[in-house]
């Protein structure tokens, strides 16, 4: 049996191993959402102790590894975010699945509905490969903390948020809002849910508490006449959306289009 003193080590271990498991590296790095043993870690210099480490450590390793290979669907295409201008599959997909997920929350506990979505580009942080979708996948694509945030946006906010997709041109993850521009890139028309934008009402956007927060110098965010915590991380959403859909849709409905 393992004494008081080394459990309490051991357990600490484990919580390092874990936390290896889910942080978030630099966008240099590789995330890599393996279960880390470290074995050349001294937790004592008995060779019998570090035995019952070891034999401590597995089960839990073991039962990580059965969840994080568990097959939740299938992608029939690779989805990659280097693939589009204005819009890739993956984002699209992001994007959907969140609002597929966390709408019919938002509308039990508000009684409104969920108008768009809008993520960042840099927060997808590999592809989605073609053939079996697993839980994995949704850390490796998403490794992140993030919450799922809604913000109450004027139509001059969103007319900020349509600019700042032009002006990136960065194919951000968006949901139901169609951007109209011409030839020179100049703005035509923001629809929402395929309609104009009104002037005198309020949208429902969806976004993670990161951009809500002004990240990605997303700064019309900040003006938010109101925001709801949704309590629901965006890598959960993606994994809810995984084991909700059998075969994951690829989706290329434009959100950008050009009309000179």
């Amino acid at each position: 049996m393992l004494n008081k003193s080394l459990k309490s080590r051991v357990s600490g271990l484990f919580f390092l191993s874990l936390i290896s498991f889910t942080a978030c590296k630099s966008a240099e790095d590789k995330t890599d959402t393996s279960f880390t043993l470290y074995e050349n870690a001294v937790i004592d210099s008995s060779g019998e102790e570090d035995s019952l480490v070891r034999n401590f450590i597995i089960p839990y390793k073991n039962h990580v590894d059965e969840e994080m290979n568990k097959i939740l669907s299938y992608a029939p295409e690779t989805m990659d975010k280097s693939q589009g201008v204005w819009e890739t599959t993956i984002g699209n997909l992001l994007a959907e699945s969140a609002m597929e997920m966390v709408e019919p929350i938002f509308f039990q506990r508000t009684g409104q509905h969920i108008d768009a979505c809008m993520f960042n580009h840099g927060g997808i942080r590999t592809i989605i490969p073609e053939g079996n979708v697993t839980t994995r996948t949704a850390y490796e694509v998403m490794p992140f903390e993030n919450e799922a945030v809604v913000l109450k946006l004027t139509a001059n906010e969103i007319n900020e948020l349509a600019q700042y997709v032009i002006n990136k041109k960065i194919p951000h993850p968006l949901s139901n809002i169609t951007i109209e521009i011409d030839g020179n890139e100049v703005i035509k028309e923001v629809k929402i849910n395929g309609k104009k934008l009104e002037e005198n009402r309020f949208y429902y956007i969806l976004t993670s508490d990161y951009l809500a927060n002004g990240g990605d110098e997303m700064y019309f965010f900040t003006k938010a006449k109101e925001r709801i915590e949704m309590n629901y991380k965006l890598r959960n959403t993606l994994i809810d959306y995984f084991a909700k859909h059998d075969t994951l849709p690829v989706i290329k409905t434009q959100r950008v289009i050009t009309n000179p």
